[in-house]
């Protein structure tokens, strides 16, 4: 990083003020006043979420747990791993496991954590906390109908063409899928 002969950060952006624009259970929306280290000024909407996690559930035939869902702010049908927002008092691991077998009817087991990232940290605070699980149990039918039109295991080897021809477009799912495809086979 650098610095100064006083040991200041030369690039950090001062933030002179934050007004609320909207505060909800799931969002809080806000616009920030930014000093630039060359003195510019300006505004930046400012977005901040809840946690979310998200799991890549493997099985033995070297395919992944997926959701086939429709997701209508961008309209498109796309291919998703399960997961969901991390309660308060929830741990992440949990809120993980529990969104798949909610969703899918699968129970994870062995799970590990896979790391996190920031989709799009120019504007918005939205971590997602990634794992993997290796092995799963059936325990029946997903209890959450709205979530997907379809749950399927796809065979890993089909992941980077499904994210090439769109059909996995969440930066979590895209993420998770190719730090399994990269670390975890």
């Amino acid at each position: 990083m650098a610095t100064d002969a006083d040991g200041q950060e030369r690039t950090l952006w001062q933030i002179h003020d934050e007004r609320l624009i909207d505060d909800t259970r799931r969002l809080r929306l806000s616009i920030a006043s930014v000093e630039l280290p060359d003195g510019v000024t300006f505004e930046q909407w400012v977005l901040r979420i809840p946690k979310a996690a998200v799991m890549a559930v493997l099985d033995d035939q070297d395919r992944v747990l997926m959701l086939w869902r429709h997701r209508f702010i961008i309209d498109r049908w796309v291919w998703e791993l399960p997961g969901g927002y991390v309660n308060p008092d929830e741990d992440p691991a949990v809120t993980a496991a529990r969104e798949v077998e909610e969703e899918t009817g699968w129970r994870p087991l062995d799970i590990e954590p896979l790391g996190s990232l920031q989709p799009m940290v120019g504007s918005a605070d939205a971590e997602n906390l990634l794992y993997v699980a290796r092995k799963s149990e059936y325990v029946g039918a997903p209890q959450d109908i709205n979530e997907a039109e379809r749950v399927a295991w796809l065979p890993l080897d089909t992941v980077r063409d499904r994210i090439t021809n769109g059909e996995i477009l969440g930066a979590a799912s895209q993420v998770a899928l190719l730090h399994v495809l990269a670390f975890h086979r």
